[in-house]
């Protein structure tokens, strides 16, 4: 995919009716220290800073506030609003309430938006939880990652088990019913037998939602710079796919719907912000590091705190600015994009949304790569009832292009990868 330099302008960004956003990510970045795994631009402010405490994150707050206040309105409320990290719990209650005020004042929020904030355990107490609540945060995204003390050590966490289960006590005392726990599945020393047991603990918590990621070895993490893929003492590749396996087996055995590649929800709990990345739906980003989709352009922000702070009290129009231009058109990076992203959805992707799209010859030259791994059992294409179909020479008019669970998920990667070659070799 193209990658194209652009620059923000000061001139006011005027969006049509059609591809006005309704969802809005704000990047919080402090962390107490970085966890080993983490590639995400952060902010390390150690143990005992808060946003109470802290000068740096009440300074950075002001700039996220004066950042969204650049924004043009485009007329629509904010339906999803999401608060990432980081540690966003690190955040004092009067902090968030102003974040929200700001954005209320320049966007708007809808009254039945939802507002997820992402929490470490051991970040927050009865008080604090009530103040977010109150201010209108209605999902947790809860950091557990693992239920095993020296898995949760061996990754620099800085909760323990114990503290998993008082901010559940926490949550539950307070009444939200929203809440998603996290975990990490192939970490360093972690066998089948644990993370069994952590999908074990997880239901036993009973939470509406529940993430279970791979671990990525990102370049320039600890975990990059000490391991090695595939070797000891990281899992095999044999051994995480069971893991992912055993993952879709306990959890939609135990009544969750596998919605996301990673994701699985009880009904009426996906999480509804990140489900307008999935369907590929525009989106503000602000904060260090944040990406917003807009018109067809995503708009990345300088990754470090300096940058970041002298980029926005300069107008967000020097020329720190990194972004990803992709083609507004009907052409290959739209559709690779469109493909990658909806590929994660359990549903897939329309194929009458495809031929509308992006014309009926392209969505048969999907089918002709994609026909290997249908006949592979890791595509699948239903029809209009929802119904899987078998033996197809030609796609049907209406219903879906889509992965299979598990095993179409599990090999995604290589799914995709035969996609980009072949518009790679057509360009």
């Amino acid at each position: 995919m193209s990658l194209t330099a652009h620059r923000l302008s000061t001139s006011p960004l005027i969006l049509p009716a059609a591809q006005c956003p309704r969802a809005a990510y704000l990047h919080i970045p402090f962390c107490r220290r970085r966890c080993f795994y983490c590639d995400f631009p952060v902010s390390v402010v150690g143990d005992r800073q808060r946003g109470e405490t802290s000068v740096a994150i009440a300074h950075y707050v002001e700039v996220l506030c004066q950042e969204i206040q650049q924004t043009v309105p485009s007329g629509q409320a904010l339906e999803t609003i999401f608060f990432g990290g980081g540690t966003p719990s690190l955040l004092a209650v009067a902090q968030l309430e102003q974040l929200l005020r700001v954005l209320e004042q320049t966007i708007g929020i809808a009254a039945n938006a939802e507002i997820s904030m992402e929490m470490d355990p051991g970040t927050f107490d009865w008080g604090q939880l009530a103040g977010y609540q109150q201010a209108g945060v209605n999902r947790v995204s809860l950091g557990v990652q693992a239920f095993q003390p020296h898995l949760l050590q061996g990754m620099g966490r800085t909760h323990t088990v114990d503290d998993i289960d008082q901010a559940i006590t926490l949550i539950r005392g307070l009444g939200i019913p929203n809440f998603s726990l996290d975990l990490i599945a192939g970490l360093p020393n972690q066998t089948l037998e644990q993370w069994q047991d952590s999908l074990g603990a997880a239901l036993a918590l009973a939470p509406n939602h529940l993430s279970a990621y791979d671990l990525m070895l990102e370049p320039g993490t600890a975990f990059s710079r000490q391991y090695q893929p595939g070797t000891h003492p990281l899992p095999t590749e044999t051994t995480t796919a069971e893991m992912y396996r055993l993952a879709q087996q306990v959890l939609t055995g135990a009544g969750y719907e596998h919605y996301e590649i990673s994701n699985y929800a009880r009904p009426g709990y996906h999480c509804r912000h990140n489900r307008v990345y999935w369907e590929n739906r525009p989106f503000y980003g602000f904060g260090m590091g944040a990406a917003s989709y807009l018109s067809g352009q995503r708009f990345t922000r300088p990754r470090t705190t300096k940058t970041y702070c002298q980029w926005v009290e300069a107008g967000a129009a020097t020329p720190e600015i990194r972004s990803l231009t992709l083609t507004v058109d009907n052409g290959p990076d739209r559709l690779l994009e469109t493909l990658m992203l909806g590929f994660r959805l359990a549903e897939g992707l329309s194929l009458s949304a495809l031929d509308t799209q992006f014309g009926d010859a392209t969505l048969r030259q999907v089918w002709q790569c994609l026909q290997p791994f249908y006949h592979q059992g890791w595509v699948e294409v239903t029809d209009a009832k929802g119904e899987v179909c078998h033996h197809l020479q030609v796609l049907p008019a209406q219903g879906h292009l889509r992965l299979s669970d598990p095993e179409g998920f599990l090999f995604s990667n290589t799914v995709l990868a035969a996609l980009f070659a072949t518009w790679e070799a057509t360009d």
